[in-house]
């Protein structure tokens, strides 16, 4: 379950949804829109699943949240490798930045600030976070909030970079690649070949069918810093963020309904 849900993320994505999409638009409607635009949809493809949100629609439709949990840890601290490699080999040529230096900075970035939770949950700190851990869980939220917000800001000031049209398409394709991508996840782990539970199918498409925005903000700003189409390479990931959570929050709804009938 786990290879596959990563499997998908890191290879299905770009090579069979992100490579194909980019080349049709650029065959069958060329010039309608920018390159920057188009490459930032194929980066979107090359990223992890979100951190908290498939889990927590994954426990909205009554699926195995554990699992969820598993591959959205699992996904994020791959992804500071493997989304670097996958973005060398697609824009080698428009990162400047060394590979190595790359994933030193994410490792400074990520892994640093897991580390240090981990060691402060070994200390009495501990029983303080577990006594307001409703206080802390509302903090982590307001925090992300800070982010999205801040992207956002940064993008309308200096420019997004894409016309209203360009959005407005880029909305409509981010909306069908979703719920598509997540109806066909689910015929497929949910399939008797594979003999998925119904928690664990469930859990395994909304991983594999999320990208994120927590780590993918940060990862695009160390990779394409200074990059004059950086707002345009972070607007399909700004977008999806409210796409994911809105249309999965129905999805979870219907499903939570067809479980009960």
């Amino acid at each position: 379950l786990n290879a596959m849900v990563q499997g998908t993320s890191f290879l299905a994505w770009p090579f069979l949804v992100g490579v194909p999409i980019t080349t049709a638009i650029r065959k069958f409607l060329p010039n309608f829109l920018p390159k920057a635009l188009l490459e930032g949809i194929l980066i979107l493809t090359c990223l992890p699943t979100t951190v908290n949100m498939c889990v927590l629609l994954t426990g909205a439709a009554g699926g195995n949240v554990a699992a969820a949990l598993a591959n959205a840890v699992m996904g994020n601290m791959m992804g500071i490798f493997v989304t670097p490699a996958l973005l060398m080999y697609f824009f080698g040529t428009a990162i400047e930045l060394p590979f190595l230096n790359m994933v030193l900075k994410l490792c400074n970035k990520v892994l640093v600030p897991v580390a240090v939770g981990q060691a402060v949950r070994a200390t009495p700190a501990k029983g303080f976070f577990v006594k307001h851990k409703k206080a802390f869980k509302s903090l982590q939220e307001y925090i992300l909030i800070g982010l999205v917000w801040n992207a956002f800001c940064n993008a309308f000031t200096k420019g997004i970079g894409i016309e209203f049209s360009h959005g407005v398409f880029l909305l409509g394709l981010l909306s069908s690649l979703h719920l598509g991508s997540f109806y066909v996840l689910l015929k497929v782990f949910g399939s008797r070949l594979l003999n998925f539970s119904n928690a664990d199918a469930i859990a395994a498409t909304y991983c594999a069918s999320h990208k994120t925005l927590a780590f993918g903000l940060p990862l695009l700003n160390t990779i394409f810093e200074g990059n004059p189409n950086l707002a345009a390479y972070c607007a399909p990931v700004m977008f999806i963020h409210p796409l994911q959570l809105l249309l999965g929050s129905l999805i979870a709804s219907n499903l939570t309904d067809e479980k009960e009938d």
